[in-house]
């Protein structure tokens, strides 16, 4: 959900509390003299993916994402810098941490997720999220915790081969891999090497 709804403006309100910011003072002064020298955005861009510069950096970022009319989810993020230049994998890099959150129809908080750092692929539709991943579904209270998660949007599910705790009311599961979907439903353990604790009232 992160590149394809950035990527689809028209469906989505953008709010940036954000200030456009560059890394240095030589890139500032590189970029200024070209910027000089011709108008072609292409050129430009070129120059940025050739430098393995992003085309546009952003502080304190923050999306609001609709659809008619109703919010659907929210992403914040303090440093956001754009890749889409790439011309094979064009990406968003979120380094310093991320957080979603996704709304239910009834507009209750239904699953958060946040992570020390976030790399989202327009063309696949893939993120990456990696360091402390947690994703929480407050509507079934249910939690996740590993330290790196593919998110593929397209079938809406998560992937990791990464060590996991799954916490639901009824159950702890610990192991390594696993598949579920977007909403901690219709998990998949590949490997328990935890104990399976089940709570019973």
């Amino acid at each position: 959900m992160l590149d394809r709804r950035i990527c689809k403006c028209t469906q989505i309100i953008v709010v940036f509390t954000t200030k456009i910011i560059q890394k240095s003072i030589p890139v500032v002064l590189t970029i200024g003299m070209f910027f000089s020298c011709t108008n072609d955005s292409k050129k430009v861009r070129d120059f940025l993916a050739d430098k393995n510069l992003p085309i546009g950096v952003a502080k304190d970022a923050y999306h609001v994402y609709k659809d008619s009319g109703r919010v659907t989810s929210k992403l914040m993020t303090p440093l956001l810098h754009d890749f889409t230049n790439r011309k094979n994998h064009p990406y968003n890099e979120f380094p310093i941490g991320i957080k979603i959150v996704n709304f239910s129809k009834k507009s209750n908080d239904s699953v958060t997720i946040t992570g020390d750092y976030a790399r989202s692929y327009s063309k696949t539709q893939v993120s990456e999220i990696r360091g402390n991943v947690v994703v929480v579904n407050h509507t079934e209270k249910s939690r996740l915790e590993t330290e790196r998660l593919l998110w593929d949007q397209k079938t809406a599910y998560f992937y990791s081969e990464k060590a996991f705790v799954l916490t639901t009311p009824t159950s702890i599961v610990k192991g390594v891999g696993f598949e579920c979907k977007e909403d901690l439903s219709k998990h998949l353990a590949k490997n328990v090497i935890g104990d399976i604790e089940t709570n019973e009232e």
